[in-house]
């Protein structure tokens, strides 16, 4: 979880932004939107909580592992993260 109050901020405005991206989408059922659409909206959502998670979990990594570890091997680690979460 992010200590920081700007790590705070920034996790929970995503997480505001997902909230208002899922009520969209169930809108969009309700109202019989079309199936293109609805995906659409599917794929945002995933890809806004998949940006989420990456952000948590860098921000865990850099938080765990910062203080004990060397910083260029914690880079590579959080390029290696980001590029499995994709």
């Amino acid at each position: 979880m992010p200590n920081s109050p700007e790590d705070k901020k920034r996790v929970l405005t995503r997480v505001r932004r997902i909230k208002g991206q899922c009520e969209a989408l169930e809108r969009a059922l309700e109202s019989g939107a079309s199936c293109a659409s609805v995906l659409q909206q599917i794929a945002a959502t995933r890809g806004a909580i998949n940006g989420l998670m990456a952000e948590v979990l860098e921000t865990h990594i850099r938080e765990e592992f910062s203080a004990s570890e060397d910083g260029e091997k914690i880079k590579e680690l959080l390029v290696l993260v980001r590029s499995y979460l994709k």
